[in-house]
């Protein structure tokens, strides 16, 4: 039974909006989610959050006109609970339902497709004199960043859905979009550098290294390659070519902060398999582990690194941002001190499932098959899966 054949209910059903039920469950809020829906979808991709417990019940399963009591064994009876579904239309149904057996029950606001559209800024602190702000998408862990000196911006590793964002930010700051750039092809999300240079006339950049897997784009772009650099305002970005992620992974270095894409995260590492699958898996670890070892860790331990996502096993900064120094990942995560046969057989030890929907993003990304917005969205929904591992590699 789809959403539309739901039955009528005499009962005013309150919603919450995403961004309050998300700003609960920063504070520490002991909280519980019903979620209606299958618990398939329920175990691949679900709200977090320290003090948030689940409650899993398809929504189909309180269509019945003789409710069985167990249905509701599971539920708080004396406090509020948040009802949530994909989209937000039964998960108000089975709300409306419960509040008439006297439980206080709110919906989710357009369910986990309004939880994804949740992004959030932080500016972090740098050495230079530009704002370098990071955006977080807590229903994926995507990350991207703004850099703005003077009237000039760019933007790495933009996200189609929030492309007006980026623009509408850096305008606020009296500065013009130059450039929105990638660090390579992404496997998880749909990259907003396309829309950006057909809707606002951005110039686009990819790295030299990632046309070679075939991207075929319908606008004008332009490459960078290692060592070569951009300017917005007085600030320089650098690209520092990374493979090891994919072939084309280029780190970008702009004062003391490292863009790392999906090379190294503050609690992880890059999974290889994502180009040329398990059989490539090996020497693809192999050329990562040389990438961290001469390109990125050969910094000083005050650079910043920035990456391009995050985890729930990730840590935020004291400033919030989801970063850390190279210095504490020198410390803390033990795989970057290991030799490079070890590295790369523990980086193949146990990765964790591709990303959903890995090859249509990336052939999407790739501009050899055509996504509209809608389907664009519904495509990258659910975690991000770029890292070696789903647990945290630091202590």
């Amino acid at each position: 039974m789809t959403a539309p054949d739901l039955p009528e209910l005499e009962t005013d059903v309150p919603v919450i909006e995403p961004e309050t039920l998300k700003e609960r469950i920063d504070n520490g809020e002991a909280l519980t989610i019903l979620d209606n829906r299958v618990p398939s979808e329920h175990e691949k991709w679900r709200i977090e959050g320290e003090n948030v417990s689940h409650v899993n019940i398809p929504y189909f399963d309180f269509l019945d006109e003789d409710l069985s009591d167990d249905i509701y064994e599971d539920l708080p009876e004396d406090e509020e609970f948040v009802v949530l579904c994909a989209k937000g239309s039964s998960s108000e149904y089975v709300a409306g339902l419960l509040i008439q057996e006297g439980y206080d029950a709110v919906a989710l606001e357009r369910g986990m497709n309004g939880w994804a559209s949740i992004y959030e800024y932080t500016e972090l602190e740098t050495d230079g004199d530009a704002v370098v702000a990071q955006y977080q998408r807590p229903s994926s862990g995507c990350l991207a960043y703004l850099i703005v000196d003077g009237d000039e911006a760019a933007v790495v590793d933009p996200l189609r859905y929030f492309s007006n964002e980026y623009v509408a930010d850096a305008k606020a700051m009296g500065a013009e979009l130059k450039y929105a750039i990638d660090t390579h092809i992404h496997a998880d999300h749909i990259s907003g550098v396309r829309t950006l240079v057909e809707e606002e006339g951005v110039t686009g950049v990819i790295p030299e290294a990632a046309e070679g897997r075939g991207v075929d784009y319908d606008v004008e772009y332009e490459t960078i390659a290692d060592g070569e650099t951009l300017t917005v305002g007085n600030t320089e970005i650098e690209a520092v070519h990374t493979p090891g992620h994919t072939t084309g992974m280029t780190t970008y270095k702009v004062d003391n902060v490292l863009f790392t894409g999906d090379g190294l995260f503050i609690e992880s590492v890059a999974r290889p398999d994502l180009e040329d699958g398990d059989e490539g898996a090996p020497d693809a670890a192999g050329m990562l582990y040389d990438s961290l070892q001469e390109r990125v860790l050969s910094h000083d331990d005050h650079f910043v690194v920035a990456s391009a996502h995050f985890s729930d096993a990730a840590i935020p900064a004291e400033d919030g941002s989801y970063t850390a120094t190279l210095g504490e990942l020198k410390e803390n995560m033990g795989a970057l001190s290991l030799p490079k046969d070890e590295f790369v057989e523990f980086i193949l030890s146990d990765m964790p499932p591709r990303p959903a929907n890995y090859i249509d993003i990336i052939e999407t990304n790739l501009g050899v098959q055509t996504s509209d917005d809608d389907r664009a969205f519904e495509l990258e929904l659910g975690p991000n899966n770029c890292a070696a591992s789903n647990e945290a590699l630091t202590n």
